[in-house]
């Protein structure tokens, strides 16, 4: 992780020019085929050994732990230094415990403290005990803001044997004009990486994000309602957190609340369900404990995989969520499930995406900074015009019968 711009020192050894940099990969958490949309963003390469050596990009999800108790009216917080890499101003964190979002206003990377606007958002500010976790939901500006500092995933050396089966960008000139064995070079690799992180903002956001509008450096400044706050004021008969066991009764039942409207009379009562793997496993072992099989000798392969979940009122589409997987399997999100009536969801955009770079041939020149960047930017929120549809399960911990 590294914040700032990418200069000829950012890079790991045998990066630049010297390395087996044309196996680098990035684990990134959208598309509905990882595995396809990973490997068509690099070139091919041969293996020349069992002991192979490349460099691996893996998404980050920065999480704070508050190292201290805190009051409400705290706005320095005393965080573990070891968690304080990745986030910068701008950053907005979800007190896991409290449900509170504050704006992160100023970061050191590795400092043991955090200075935060509290309770950006409809949630109150509340306590804050040691030990707690603040999660990172994205990122929001006041209008007229400044360009934020750039984020930047550093590659990793990563030497492994072989095995028979298988969001502002900057970079200093110097880097800029170092070759790479494989892609565009360091310019082209900052804009991929600016973009990922761009992408998981909003995404974050439309799920956890709450409503603001305030001020901040004397301008507006003004948040969107995720999925999640929306279902819970809106229709929050739908929210249901589960007990340390769940049967299929039950599970059904956490189901059938999100199909009491349809959205669109032209098509069945159909819901997408956006899970952890946690909730998944459990959904399976929910099903296996409720069905009959028979496995036969001539079956070479037995088990459950399911995907679509069929109940007498409607059909819920499973999708995995990376995002909700990346604090662990006993994570809040891990064991969550939120179901969407896609029909009734939209994005609304004031401004679409635009890519303002500088010092780039043909871009404007930013004070003559030895360097070439950009800054991604898109307003908008989203529209959901039937959260009745809507709703989030909790706690999926383990299945049972009944």
């Amino acid at each position: 992780m590294s914040v700032g711009l990418i200069s000829s020192a950012s890079a790991p050894q045998n990066l630049n020019a010297v390395s087996f940099a044309s196996a680098i990969t990035r684990l990134m958490p959208n598309g509905s085929a990882p595995l396809v949309g990973l490997t068509s963003l690099l070139s091919d390469e041969t293996a020349s050994n069992i002991e192979h050596g490349y460099f691996t990009k893996t998404m980050i999800f920065p999480s704070i732990t508050v190292n201290a108790a805190h009051v409400a009216g705290d706005t320095t917080l005393t965080v573990v230094a070891a968690t304080n890499a990745d986030v910068v101003p701008g950053d907005m964190l979800l007190n896991e415990t409290t449900n509170e979002v504050v704006l992160v206003t100023a970061a050191t990377a590795g400092a043991t403290t955090i200075s935060v606007q509290r309770a950006v958002g409809t949630t109150a500010a509340a306590s804050m005990a040691a030990g707690q976790f603040l999660r990172t939901i994205g990122n929001a500006f006041e209008e007229g803001s400044v360009r934020p500092s750039a984020v930047n995933i550093i590659a990793t050396r990563y030497v492994n044997n072989t095995q028979i089966f298988r969001n502002s960008w900057a970079v200093t000139k110097t880097a800029a004009a170092i070759p790479q064995i494989a892609g565009s070079g360091h310019v082209s690799e900052s804009r991929q990486d600016c973009a990922a992180l761009h992408a998981v903002a909003i995404e974050k956001s439309l799920f956890f994000g709450e409503k603001y509008m305030g001020t901040r450096n004397g301008q507006p400044f003004h948040t969107m309602e995720g999925m999640i706050p929306r279902i819970k004021a809106a229709a929050a008969g739908n929210v249901t957190t589960l007990g340390a066991t769940t049967n299929w009764t039950q599970f059904e039942a956490a189901l059938d609340v999100t199909l009491q409207t349809v959205t669109d009379p032209k098509s069945s009562n159909i819901r997408t369900v956006f899970l952890g793997g946690t909730a998944r496993r459990v959904i399976h072992n929910i099903a296996r404990l409720n069905s009959t099989y028979q496995i036969t000798s001539s079956e070479t392969s037995w088990g459950l995989q399911l995907d679509t979940i069929r109940t007498p009122r409607g059909t819920f589409e499973m999708i995995e969520h990376p995002l909700f997987n990346a604090y662990g399997s006993t994570s809040v999100w891990a064991k969550m499930a939120v179901i969407m009536d896609l029909s009734a969801f939209s994005l609304a955009y004031l401004r679409k995406t635009s890519d303002a770079n500088y010092n780039a041939a043909g871009a404007l020149v930013d004070n003559g900074v030895d360097a070439e960047g950009g800054t991604l930017t898109t307003e908008l929120t989203n529209t959901i015009k039937n959260p009745a549809a809507f709703g989030i399960i909790y706690n999926f911990t383990a299945g049972a019968a009944g």
